[in-house]
Formats: C-alpha cells, sequence, structure tokens
C-alpha cells in the first residue's frame, strides 16, 4: 500500500512538473516581426534580433547545423532577419548573425554591408569559427540576403569555407552584380562611372561598386566558376528584383546548384528585393532548403513580402 501511495505521488508529482513546464516551453518561441518591426528594428535594435545568438543552444540530430544569417548592404542583422531568425529558431534550429563592412559611413552602428567585401568575408570567417567552437557543430548552413548571399562566396572559395559550409541559400545574392536598372553600362558609355565609383570610395562605400556587373571583384571572384565542390548552394530570387538587374544574375551554374525564381511557383507574388526576407514563399523555400529539401517543393502562395 505504501508502495503504490509513493508511485502514485510521483507520477502525480512528473504530471505536475509538467504541466508547469509547458507555459515555458510556449513562452520561449520567438515572435515573427514584419515590415513595421524591421523598420523600427533598424533604429533601436541594430545588433540583436529574436531567435538569434543563443550562445548555449546546441544543434539537435534533427538540425545538426547551426544556421548563419548574412544581411545585405546598408543594413544590419536587427532589421533584415526580424522573420527568418525567430521562424528558423521556433522550428529548433541554432541561429546566429553578425553585423560585417562597417565603415565611418555607418550613420553611428545602425548602417552595415558597406566595406570592402574581402574584408567583410575575413569578418565572417572569423564569425563562422567562433559558432562552430560553441556549438560543437562540424559546419554551418548559411542563408544570406542581398551582399550577404554573395559575400559568403568569398568566404567559401579564398577562405577555406567550403569545408565549413553544409548548405548556402542566397536571397535574391548580388553573385553576378547588377546594372542597377542599366546606370552601370550608361555610365560605362558615357565614361563617368569612374567618377561614380570613386564617390562612392570617397564616402566609405566601396562594397557599392565591388557589386556593379563586370566589377572587378565580381570578375575575379567568378573567374574560376561559380561553385566549388563541397557546399550545397540554393538561391531565391524574384522576377520583380528592381535591384540585382536583370534579376538572372542572382543565379548560379554548378553541380550541386538549385535555382529558384519565386513567380515559378507563385505568379502573383511582387515581392520586391528588399522585401525578399520578409517574403512567405521565400521564407517556405528556405525552410524546405534547410531541412528536407523536398524535390520539386511548391510553396503555399501567402504572406507576400513588401513590393521593394
Amino acid at each position: 500500500m505504501v508502495k503504490r501511495t509513493i508511485s502514485r505521488g510521483l507520477v502525480a508529482g512528473v504530471a505536475a512538473l509538467a504541466l508547469t513546464a509547458a507555459p515555458a516551453r510556449a513562452a520561449s518561441r520567438y515572435p515573427v516581426g514584419d515590415l513595421k518591426t524591421a523598420v523600427t528594428s533598424f533604429f533601436v535594435s541594430p545588433d540583436a534580433v529574436a531567435g538569434a545568438n543563443d550562445w548555449s543552444c546546441r544543434p539537435s540530430r534533427a538540425h545538426p547545423y547551426p544556421v548563419m544569417l548574412v544581411h545585405g548592404t546598408t543594413s544590419n542583422l536587427g532589421s533584415a532577419w526580424v522573420a527568418l531568425a525567430a521562424t528558423l529558431a521556433n522550428a529548433g534550429y541554432c541561429v546566429y548573425a553578425f553585423n560585417y563592412g562597417e565603415t565611418y559611413s555607418s550613420l553611428f552602428g545602425h548602417l552595415y554591408g558597406l566595406g570592402e567585401i574581402a574584408r567583410s568575408a575575413a569578418t565572417m570567417s572569423a564569425f563562422v569559427d567562433r559558432v562552430l567552437a560553441a556549438t560543437g557543430a562540424a559546419k554551418v548552413d548559411v542563408v544570406g540576403h542581398s551582399q550577404g548571399g554573395m559575400m559568403p562566396n568569398h568566404y567559401i572559395k579564398r577562405l577555406g569555407g567550403a569545408a565549413k559550409v553544409h548548405t548556402m541559400v542566397g536571397l535574391a545574392p548580388t553573385n553576378h552584380g547588377t546594372t542597377l536598372g542599366g546606370l552601370v553600362d550608361l555610365g560605362r558609355t558615357l565614361r563617368v562611372l569612374w567618377l561614380v565609383n570613386g564617390a562612392y570610395t570617397l564616402i566609405g562605400a566601396p562594397a557599392e561598386t565591388e557589386q556593379e556587373e563586370g566589377s572587378p571583384f565580381q570578375t575575379a571572384l567568378f573567374a574560376d566558376g561559380d561553385t566549388v565542390p563541397g557546399p550545397r548552394y540554393v538561391v531565391i530570387a524574384g522576377s520583380h528584383d528592381g535591384t540585382v538587374t536583370p534579376y538572372t544574375n542572382s543565379l548560379l551554374e554548378g553541380a550541386d546548384v538549385t535555382d529558384i525564381v519565386l513567380q515559378d511557383q507563385c505568379p502573383g507574388d511582387a515581392v520586391g528585393h528588399v522585401g525578399l526576407s520578409l517574403d512567405g514563399p521565400a521564407i517556405q523555400n528556405v525552410l524546405n532548403s534547410l531541412g528536407p529539401a523536398t524535390p520539386h517543393f511548391r510553396a503555399d502562395c501567402t504572406g507576400y513580402g513588401p513590393e521593394f
């Protein structure tokens, strides 16, 4: 009788602990931000975002690779990842993000991604090593937007990153540069592009010129091909992109490359370049690329991002 009483007491105690633990788990879920959150965070939280940089996180068997989020030009981690950091963390991933490319034009610690891209890749290299040391993981997955989808290619190809990156996902990456709607070509034709590029350098934004189609940096980066053996590559682009022009410059060629144009899945998705990190179909494709990588995956056509 005493044993039964003790057993019942233990069962009741375990049940009580389970009930009290449930709200704690629910409370640990991160809020997924929207455009308003992104704008606010740009100013008030440039160095932190919900869901990222929990240094006590340990990768699970289901998600063995920490996810590195890499923002784009004139952005910061607090603004760029208000939707994706929380979504990935809520799905069980260890998520990390960092700022890079700060110069004297960085607007008091809010505007990043301006400095020389090779130096930014070195910053990424150090951060990857810090994440791997903290988590004990063998490799990381990378998700980058705009310059943040292109710059990691320098890390992968030139700084030994191929051995440390499992999957590289680019959201509208500036992989082969941009013509800026033809303005770069016009500047070359009129022989004034050097003047514009000199101004970018003068104000501390050399990354702008390095992302022009046909720039010396772009030519050198991809002279030996778009990819290297080791990482998986996924590009998620949109045909309404007004920053990377033509949008096909985002796409890569290689043996282990998946190029996704969102309008092939969701013709009504008019998301622009900046809005891609808030776009429902884009985020769904990121999750699929990092997770099951279901062949012929098609996103639900809901929750479109801003059209700019």
